[in-house]
């Protein structure tokens, strides 16, 4: 009896799935890592930052503060020492003059990096051939952009941008064993 209810149950799932389409039910991930809502308005905000003339206040009117901007790192005079002088190639002269006066100004200079994204991953082709694991097609686009700003008490000197405007990748996995291809090593029997 119970296993008429077990098939009975199975082909009803079966038509509920065929009923609702079957492509509406592969996974969809996103992640919004920012609150700019694209790349241009990322860049320009930053762009509109006028080295050894804009502030804090106009970086917290824009919203680019630790505080507001989620994954902004706040970095050190050592980290900043870093970044810029990594080896003997990098001479004194090729440094932008901002990124110089805040080496200058030791514990008055600081760095925030910004990191911004918005990604969308969808697993998308036939939902028979993704639920049985015969072929998995998913899609990733979106935005992600980066940018680093020094200041020197609170005062904006140097402030650079990049990033990928345009976030386009997509991936097929095909398993010709279908639902068995990841059985393998698992039905090997310890004697």
């Amino acid at each position: 009896m119970n296993q008429y209810k077990f098939i009975y149950g199975t082909c009803l799932l079966l038509l509920a799935l065929q009923l609702v389409g079957c492509s509406s039910m592969l996974p969809r991930a996103r992640s919004e890592s920012s609150p700019f809502s694209s790349f241009d308005e990322a860049r320009q905000a930053i762009e509109g930052l006028v080295p050894m003339h804009s502030d804090v206040a106009a970086l917290t009117r824009l919203g680019i503060t630790p505080v507001q901007q989620p994954n902004t790192a706040i970095l050190t005079h050592a980290d900043v020492v870093r970044r810029f002088i990594p080896s003997s190639l990098l001479k004194r002269e090729d440094l932008d003059p901002g990124v110089l006066a805040c080496l200058e100004a030791r514990d008055a200079c600081r760095g925030w990096e910004i990191t911004a994204a918005r990604i969308k991953k969808e697993r998308t082709g036939n939902f028979w051939a993704d639920f049985t694991n015969f072929s998995r097609r998913s899609e990733t686009t979106g935005w992600r952009f980066n940018a680093l700003i020094l200041l020197i008490n609170d005062v904006v000197v140097y402030r650079a941008w990049g990033g990928q405007p345009r976030v386009s990748d997509i991936e097929v996995q095909t398993n010709p064993l279908g639902p068995l291809q990841d059985v393998g090593p698992a039905m090997v029997i310890d004697r």
